[in-house]
């Protein structure tokens, strides 16, 4: 439900996170991005057609839209967007990308959790990209998710209900100012890597250029994690988009 007088916003898209596969908490697919002026915008409800396919944004677009305040989510990031309303508004280019970001960066989710904020982008530390095979009753489970997710707010998203789980479980290992952390990777692109390449290689060589680019060439050129909480559990933190993200020297780093 939302409330309160509609208003607009202009945002680069940073998330786009699959639904989680919970039994008990099953949240709208969430996308998130961030204004001109570095404030994180949650947007939901937003269906799987704007994700995939010919109408969809991409990460790094600039998006405009209108919302309101929702009454069933007091996480301030958060909107309850008016989805007919969604325009693609150009994109932010490359050599762009490190220099608006970085100055957003924070050391950890506990960080951000005692500044009140429910997103973060964070630099991981010794981070590692690991899979492995999910069981049957796993991908059932995500499969349930998918189709829960696609019935909230009293829509039928057809496509994310008939959207096919990984076969694996993707995770990242990695530290950062609060400590250790083992998370599942909730990033929708992580997702659509896998299953598009799969189309014409094996899944070991999938598997295996996937390994290449995560524990390889982002850290080597730069990763940043897009990091958010869940509106019933604010204490959890999940991992919503893994993010190629130049390190800026001393001499670059915007004032």
């Amino acid at each position: 439900m939302s409330t309160g007088s509609l208003k607009s916003s202009r945002v680069v898209i940073l998330v786009k996170a699959l639904p989680q596969p919970s039994k008990k908490y099953g949240e709208t697919v969430c996308c998130a991005g961030v204004t001109e002026g570095r404030a994180w915008k949650r947007l939901f409800p937003v269906r799987f057609r704007h994700l995939a396919g010919d109408t969809s944004f991409s990460r790094w677009d600039w998006i405009k839209f209108d919302y309101r305040m929702p009454t069933n989510d007091k996480r301030s990031e958060s909107c309850a967007i008016q989805e007919n309303s969604i325009q693609i508004d150009g994109e932010l280019p490359p050599a762009e990308r490190a220099a608006f970001l970085t100055p957003m960066l924070l050391g950890s989710g506990k960080e951000a959790a005692e500044r009140g904020l429910s997103l973060a982008l964070i630099r991981p530390r010794n981070a590692r990209f690991l899979y492995k095979p999910r069981k049957p009753n796993e991908i059932e489970e995500a499969r349930q998710a998918y189709q829960r997710a696609a019935r909230q707010k009293s829509f039928l998203d057809a496509e994310l209900a008939e959207l096919e789980p990984s076969p694996y479980d993707f995770r990242f290992t990695f530290e950062d100012d609060g400590g250790s952390h083992d998370y599942q990777n909730g990033d929708w692109e992580t997702h659509a890597m896998f299953f598009k390449r799969r189309q014409s290689q094996s899944e070991a060589k999938v598997l295996e250029w996937m390994d290449h680019i995560f524990n390889e060439d982002y850290p080597r050129r730069g990763m940043a994690f897009a990091i958010g909480n869940q509106a019933k559990r604010p204490q959890t933190w999940q991992l919503l988009g893994v993010l190629r993200l130049d390190v800026l020297k001393q001499a670059e780093l915007p004032f």
